[in-house]
């Protein structure tokens, strides 16, 4: 595998943006251009950036197994939205950062069954928001202790800096309930067009604060009949349980 840190200027943030690759370095992806890959968009948590992934797992070596390529962006603390003070994060995550790999790295496939998109925490939410906003680009979608419920009142409370992100006061907070920031509003929007969606896992920690609002998301999937994979063991919020079930994520999704 190539592992590589580079910077180019985004269009829909208009800065320049920093983000990790991991790409699969073998014979048959050197010597035949037509052979393609598939590849994981991984993204990071609240308190992390782009390199976060790298320095606290091997997913180098996960990756490797699969032969898949790895795209690790930062966002810093965007929460994978296109906030309301200006900054599109979500259409640079979703729109422009496939399309500058693709034109990049000769290898990377387009096709849908070819892409997944994972993520922890902040980045299980971000994850999960595209794959139910665009469910055509991805075939498969994971989110490690994921932020499943962006509405969770006893979350708002503790997050001030969400007004400026999703343009509420903490008065008028309900209203993320319903929008399109909301992957229950999402995921039903999607079950009620009978969209066909990604192949879906998450996974939670016994000992993790985030635990209550993954079991509703999950008994919320299983109402609208959204088949999915969940699991909940030992483990809390950190990167012990990460490293590991990003391993069980990729085992369950591609086999």
């Amino acid at each position: 595998m190539a592992y590589l840190d580079l910077t180019f200027r985004s269009d829909a943030l208009n800065r320049i943006v920093t983000l990790s690759v991991i790409l699969p370095e073998t014979a048959k992806y050197q010597k035949d251009e037509t052979v393609t890959y598939k590849t994981l968009y991984l993204l990071h948590g609240l308190s992390d950036n782009h390199t976060a992934w790298s320095h606290q797992t091997s997913i180098e070596r996960y990756a490797a197994q699969y032969g898949l390529a790895v795209v690790m962006p930062n966002v810093d603390r965007s929460w994978y939205t296109d906030t309301a003070d200006g900054s599109a994060y979500f259409t640079f995550i979703t729109k422009e950062l496939p399309s500058f790999c693709r034109g990049f790295f000769r290898g990377m496939s387009a096709k849908r069954e070819d892409n997944i998109i994972a993520g922890l925490s902040m980045g299980g939410y971000g994850a999960l928001k595209a794959a139910l906003t665009y469910p055509e680009a991805y075939g498969y979608c994971a989110s490690l202790s994921g932020v499943t419920d962006i509405a969770y009142s006893e979350r708002l409370n503790v997050i001030d800096e969400w007004r400026g992100i999703f343009g509420f006061t903490l008065e008028s907070a309900d209203e993320l309930r319903g929008s399109h920031h909301d992957n229950f509003a999402l995921a039903k929007k999607n079950a009620e067009n009978k969209v066909d969606l990604p192949k879906l896992f998450l996974w939670c920690g016994e000992d993790d604060f985030l635990l209550d609002a993954n079991r509703r998301f999950h008994a919320h999937l299983n109402e609208l009949g959204i088949e999915h994979e969940y699991r909940e063991s030992e483990g809390n919020h950190s990167w012990q349980w990460w490293d590991l079930h990003i391993q069980s994520a990729l085992k369950y999704l591609l086999g």
